[in-house]
């Protein structure tokens, strides 16, 4: 059995309802007490931290999530014990072990309440905030996660001493000055080998004042860097008129609800007190901070930083934004302040206090806590839910880039278990991925949800959890997907009827843009010119919410599998819709076949997305069928020419910020699931080619039925990577489920 590691023991993950968080040495299933051992860690726990917790980046720096793996393996794993088909040749028999092994370890990782944890790190900037928001408000972590937060951070840290932006990147100004303030806030010393390293690296590379618009607000608010030195973000913006196509609340709601907040701290110059450690920080980190001439800093950024190239068009602005701030009228200012504020307020109890994301959790927590105190209720509710983004696995603890990914990999695991028949040999596991996709549907609307510019949400599906409550479009069709599978199965008695369905119908409708194609969370609300008042530096496409092939193909096919069942709703409405849809993924398509995938890695990905879409719409009468086979040719043919020799394939993150199909050293469980995918929904002739692929999911599987974790495979806003953990068990089941039904495996009972 897979070894479970002394200090590994210590740690074990709660779960209510979704909801999820570590506690060391807990007390009960209670997930309210997880903080009752926190502080009682001895110094031979410590050391013990040190020793299980090493872990060798240079060898492969996406940890295995082995801490929650091993643990719910080696307390409840068991064989398969049902009847598993017999085929009539050992290759289909191979198969069909492999895949019976597969979801029958995948089952074992699945909590309770019927959803699937798992590791969603690999930003290495989110922790850092949440330790500077803890340090600001003199609210520290216990004792155990602060030593656990350490080991993380230490593990990442690249052979040149720096940190990059995520765990695969090389390094930044940006991710090691961040991840250089988090060590000293943790209590690591200066003279500390690693820190000096680190000190060096950041010196040699220009200095802390060259870290990107997001690490000069950080470094800011910590009274390590001038305001001077900061563009304005102009927050009286919030009160232009509604209608103008840059207001604020037609950006996508990731950019706004990460402006809001750090205009709310900008508007009041916050910075943290001038303590030992600020003053000792000014000193390592710059050769004479009070020498500094700030204003030249604003544009001043790392060359190993730069991603996006600030247009002439937001230059003007920043000028005219930095001068407006010598005249600000304090009275407008305050208007300002107190709008954002109550928009915050809003935020949170929309979410319960979760928000939508880490980067807008930590600033928010500075906010609340600069607003109300540090023993205000709001705050309290704040800290109670920092718990819920922090992740334990073999490399440390780190933050998530949600509060986990729960609706989203359970409603996928769901749809590739039940991919063909052999998945309802696993009638437990649908039962309860079907509760928790019951229950993650989101029901009622907020009473603010118009006043804050969110769109409506009933009926839809969130990424995470029912408590986060953004709806998103793809999740929203992954849920309703998910849902008509269960239904269709007849392992369970629906219980999401057909108003709710139907609910879940009007809703992805409303998604959709004029252009044909689904954004994210909402409409895209602003014309795409909009994007040359990107500050970011590090991120490209953040301004607004724009139309993505993944989002795009999973709603069209949520829609086309609802008119099976639900033939006489809307049917002219949801026709014309898939129409549309399908027009825009043709357009998306690029000139060698392929889709450029904007949320994991990376071609392999959109093109999966969009051919098994086009494949379900074919004979249907959407589309001209002629335009679709051809489309799904080239997309095909596209996949057989990136096949390497062992018959896998493989793509790097490159390819997600280079915009370029890069070749992965090796072949990728997920990668190569997803060409198997994509040419099995596309109809590719040439068996022999998917067999390849297949042979190399079937010598990757462990002996327990799971898959290695590889390289890093998801990714946001085309520069920083994201941990799926999940995905290397989803799609290798999902691909060998589809190969078992599509060749109509001769299976025969025991």
């Amino acid at each position: 059995m897979l070894t479970v590691k002394p200090a590994w023991k210590k740690w074990r993950l709660l779960n209510d309802h979704g909801r999820h968080i570590w506690a060391f040495k807990p007390v009960s299933d209670q997930i309210d007490q997880h903080l009752h051992n926190a502080e009682t860690v001895s110094d031979e726990e410590i050391a013990q931290f040190a020793e299980d917790f090493r872990f060798d980046s240079s060898i492969n720096p996406n940890s295995a999530d082995q801490v929650y793996r091993h643990s719910a393996i080696s307390n409840q794993f068991q064989p398969f014990d049902g009847l598993v088909p017999q085929a009539k040749s050992a290759e289909d028999q191979a198969v069909i072990d492999s895949l019976v092994k597969g979801i029958n370890y995948f089952s074992y990782l699945q909590c309770e309440d019927g959803h699937w944890p798992g590791d969603y790190g690999g930003p290495l900037f989110l922790l850092p905030g949440l330790l500077i928001a803890s340090y600001i408000s003199g609210t520290p972590f216990p004792k155990a996660h602060r030593e656990m937060m350490k080991l993380y951070i230490f593990n990442h840290q690249n052979p040149d001493a720096g940190w990059g932006m995520h765990i695969e990147g090389e390094s930044t100004m940006f991710g090691t000055v961040m991840q250089y303030v988090s060590l000293r806030i943790l209590g690591v010393d200066k003279e500390h080998p690693a820190i000096v390293k680190a000190r060096n690296w950041i010196k040699n590379n220009g200095g802390a004042a060259g870290a990107p618009s997001w690490g000069k607000f950080y470094l800011a608010v910590m009274n390590l860097y001038d305001w001077r030195g900061f563009n304005s973000l102009f927050p009286e913006m919030w009160l232009l008129p509604k209608w103008l196509p840059m207001h604020p609340s037609r950006y996508w709601c990731h950019c706004r609800m990460v402006y809001l907040p750090m205009a709310y701290c900008q508007a009041h110059r916050f910075q943290a007190p001038e303590d030992e450690l600020v003053l000792s920080l000014r000193e390592e980190l710059y050769e004479n901070f009070d020498s500094i001439d700030w204003p030249k800093q604003r544009d001043a950024v790392c060359d190993k930083d730069r991603y996006y190239t600030p247009s002439g068009v937001l230059k003007w602005m920043n000028l005219f934004t930095n001068t407006y701030e010598k005249f600000a009228s304090s009275r407008l200012r305050k208007k300002t302040t107190d709008y954002i504020l109550k928009y915050l307020d809003a935020e949170d109890q929309q979410t319960q206090y979760i928000d939508i994301g880490p980067v807008s959790k930590a600033i928010n927590s500075i906010c609340i806590w600069h607003a109300y105190g540090k023993d205000s209720d709001r705050f309290k509710r704040h800290v109670e839910r920092w718990y819920d983004y922090l992740w334990v696995a073999e490399d440390g603890m780190k933050m998530n880039g949600y509060n986990g990914s729960q609706l989203w990999d359970t409603a996928l695991a769901t749809r590739a278990i039940l991919e063909s028949d052999l998945g309802k040999r696993f009638p437990k596991t649908i039962e309860k991925s079907y509760r928790f996709i019951e229950r993650s549907q989101i029901k009622s609307e907020h009473s603010t949800h118009a006043e804050f510019f969110r769109h409506p949400m009933i009926g839809s599906w969130p990424f995470s959890t029912a408590d986060n409550g953004w709806p998103v479009s793809d999740c929203t069709a992954e849920g309703l997907s998910a849902a008509l599978s269960i239904h269709r199965s007849g392992l369970v008695e629906a219980v999401i009827d057909e108003q709710r369905m139907k609910q879940a119908i009007d809703i992805i409708l409303s998604y959709q843009n004029t252009n044909g194609g689904w954004s994210t969370y909402e409409l895209t609300r602003a014309p795409r010119w909009l994007e040359k008042l990107n500050p970011s530096e590090v991120f490209a496409d953040i301004m607004i919410d724009y139309s993505w092939t993944e989002c795009s193909a999973a709603c069209l096919i949520s829609l086309m599998e609802s008119q099976e069942d639900y033939p006489t709703y809307k049917n002219d409405e949801i026709s014309k819709a898939i129409s549309a849809g399908l027009g825009f993924i043709i357009k998306q398509q690029k000139a060698d076949g392929s889709w450029y995938g904007g949320w994991a890695v990376c071609f392999t990905y959109a093109t999966w997305f969009a051919v098994e879409t086009l494949s379900k719409a074919l004979n249907k009468g959407y589309y001209d069928d002629t335009v679709l086979a051809d489309s799904i040719n080239k997309a095909c043919a596209f996949l057989v020419g990136k096949q390497k020799a062992d018959g896998g394939w493989g793509e790097s993150f490159k390819s997600c910020s280079d915009l370029v199909y890069t070749e992965a050293a090796t072949s990728q469980s997920v990668n190569t699931a997803w060409a198997l995918l994509t040419l099995l929904s596309g109809n590719f002739q040439d068996k022999s080619v998917i067999d390849k692929g297949i042979r190399v999911l079937l010598n990757k599987q462990t002996e327990l039925g799971d898959w290695h974790q590889e390289n890093i495979s998801g990714v946001f806003n085309y520069n920083c990577m994201i941990t799926y953990a999940n995905y290397r068990n989803i799609f290798p089941i999902w691909a060998l489920n589809r190969y078992c039904r599509i060749y109509n495996l001769r299976m025969l009972e025991k």
